[in-house]
């Protein structure tokens, strides 16, 4: 049985649903030349994640040699860089000391108040599920007249008001997995790319070549832009971010990395992880298309990777869980770590 996808993108792209592809170099799913798909059942949300298993887990733990952790997390605050299309956030004191012991709220805090004096904060946040260290759910991108995402899911039967029901950021499992960081800003010698600098596939086997580093099937792969050695704190400074964040992968960078190295995840230290692409494109945003809808492969962004390049760190152990709120569109303010 076979379900064909149709559109500017996926014209001629059909994906079996009967059973994963025979496993390649013992990761499971994963054709060279094709990559992953709708492999994996037709009520699948999680895509190529479903070919971690605890093998390759226990090899991706056998990476740590040192037990050094690498934070990959940017701080977010409410002045913090974004991608235009999202929105602010702002996290505001719900509770207070002073205003718990005012409004005095129930016989346990008055009693508390007037002993020793305790009491406590807490905060409400408004905040957009696309913000700092993220990871996109499949469910994040939709095409078509039907605003189908990942697996044929639509917004007419799998929307609604409190966040997609179908591959939402809660079905995504924890990672752990090989992980590789291609620094391309450190073959090119500069502290970062230039705004629009599209990386290509000669640009990932060249730098590879440089670290004298492997890709292999079921790597998560990191691409350094040098975009956030301007963060600083929390990421104020949107012009000079602004000024590199468009660097990025683009199509054929993305193919290389799925179809011939088989990346179960790909990301970099951008807002956006992939390039600009010309007006008048049939999509302004084709490679997370191609890795969300087309090969349910997740995307991760504004990964911290100036601790790695420092170190000349480029395979590690990479792990990284997600918050479990259901319906949300990327887990965010994320802090996955690299163990080496």
């Amino acid at each position: 049985m076979l379900r064909t996808i149709t559109g500017a993108l996926l014209v001629g792209l059909s994906f079996s649903l009967i059973q994963p592809a025979p496993a390649q170099d013992g990761i499971k799913g994963w054709k060279p030349g094709q990559g992953w798909g709708w492999i994996w059942g037709k009520d699948d949300e999680v895509g190529s994640l479903n070919a971690m298993t605890d093998a390759t887990r226990l090899a991706a733990l056998r990476q740590i040699k040192q037990g050094a952790v690498y934070d990959l997390g940017a701080l977010y605050d409410r002045t913090s860089y974004k991608w235009p299309g999202h929105s602010p956030g702002e996290i505001m004191t719900f509770r207070s000391p002073e205003g718990t012991k005012r409004q005095g709220d129930g016989p346990a805090v008055k009693a508390s108040a007037a002993s020793n004096g305790t009491a406590w904060h807490s905060c409400a946040l408004f905040i957009s599920d696309n913000v700092t260290t993220q990871i996109d759910s499949l469910a994040h991108v939709t095409t078509g007249p039907d605003n189908h995402w990942y697996n044929g899911f639509t917004e007419g039967e799998w929307g609604g008001d409190f966040g997609p029901r179908k591959a939402s950021a809660d079905t995504i499992p924890p990672i752990v997995a090989r992980g590789v960081m291609i620094d391309v800003a450190g073959l090119k010698g500069v502290d970062a790319l230039p705004g629009k600098y599209e990386i290509t596939p000669d640009d990932l086997s060249a730098a590879l070549k440089k670290q004298k580093t492997e890709l292999r099937p079921g790597d998560v792969v990191l691409v350094r832009t040098g975009t956030l050695r301007y963060w600083g704190e929390a990421g104020a400074d949107h012009d000079k971010l602004a000024e590199h964040d468009s660097a990025g992968i683009g199509m054929a960078s993305a193919r290389w990395l799925i179809e011939k190295h088989g990346a179960i995840a790909i990301g970099a230290d951008t807002s956006g992880v992939e390039v600009p692409v010309p007006p008048g494109s049939p999509s302004f945003i084709p490679v997370h298309e191609y890795l969300l809808i087309q090969q349910g492969v997740h995307i991760l962004e504004f990964h911290y990777l100036e601790d790695l390049a420092r170190d000349r760190v480029y395979e590690f152990c990479y792990i990284a869980t997600t918050n479990k709120i259901k319906g949300a569109t990327a887990g965010f303010t994320l802090r996955p770590i690299a163990l080496r």
